[in-house]
């Protein structure tokens, strides 16, 4: 017999519009914080980038491809990652139906990591993912986004990320962003190093690299910085907790459930 709260309809109906009026003013909030990010002042972009991509050697301007607005998901994927974070893959395993509303509505979407080209090319191709895909290997572009960290940085407690400083890693498991109710299981290794594991790395090597977001804007020639998130920040662009967010059990989460699309079901 469950132990959850039942009612007939009318007492469902009842809460249900009382929920509605919550959801209608978290709606309105959402609003208002769209509007507060889009008018944060934007800051010019002087130095140059360069990237590899299916189309050769290109420029953070190449990246916008005609368009005015460009979003840069900063994918956890290191030089020496053996294959995409599992996190990552869940978050841009919906990029391939938005990617191309978005490019008609004068935004590019554009997946970057620091792995070599061919790397990428092949897990994408691995995940059946059609979204582009530029590597960053060589450059200081993630660096500079905040979303790749040197192992001096993680020794010293010189890592600037999601907007505050973390302490030094020795003596402790540092998070890449807290994406689940419970980070350590009983008796459990910690959830980062089991994703960690899941590429081929260990907890420093794989926590050098970060999740983020990052939003240009090109005007009148110029390339500015509009906007970046980072950690839980994300929240909103993985897709499969806004449908857990409305399901019965909600997130329901008991440590790492997830793995890369084509894992489930594998022992």
């Amino acid at each position: 017999m469950t132990t959850h709260m039942t009612g007939t309809r009318d007492q469902w109906l009842a809460a249900r519009i009382k929920l509605l009026a919550a959801e209608k003013e978290l709606t309105r909030r959402s609003d208002e914080v769209a509007t507060q990010r889009q008018a944060l002042p934007w800051v010019r972009i002087d130095k140059s980038y360069r990237f590899e991509t299916a189309e050769g050697n290109v420029s953070l301007p190449d990246l916008f491809k005609g368009r005015s607005q460009l979003i840069v998901y900063h994918f956890m994927f290191g030089p020496d990652y053996t294959a995409g974070c599992p996190s990552c893959s869940s978050i841009a395993d919906g990029f391939n139906g938005l990617a191309v509303h978005l490019a008609n509505h004068d935004v590019m979407l554009m997946a970057v990591s620091r792995a070599p080209l061919a790397k990428l090319q092949a897990f994408k191709k691995r995940m059946g993912w059609t979204f582009p895909w530029a590597s960053s290997f060589g450059s200081d572009f993630n660096a500079d986004f905040n979303v790749f960290f040197t192992e001096a940085q993680q020794r010293d407690g010189g890592i600037d990320y999601n907007y505050h400083r973390e302490a030094p890693a020795p003596g402790r498991e540092p998070l890449a962003g807290k994406t689940v109710q419970e980070w350590r299981e009983p008796g459990g290794e910690g959830p980062v190093a089991q994703i960690a594991a899941m590429t081929g790395t260990d907890v420093p090597t794989y926590t050098r690299d970060r999740p983020g977001m990052s939003a240009f804007v090109e005007d009148d020639g110029v390339i500015y910085h509009t906007y970046s998130c980072y950690a839980r920040g994300l929240d909103g662009l993985w897709g499969m907790y806004q449908w857990l967010d409305r399901a019965p059990l909600g997130r329901n989460e008991q440590g790492i459930w997830w793995r890369r699309h084509d894992e489930y079901g594998r022992h």
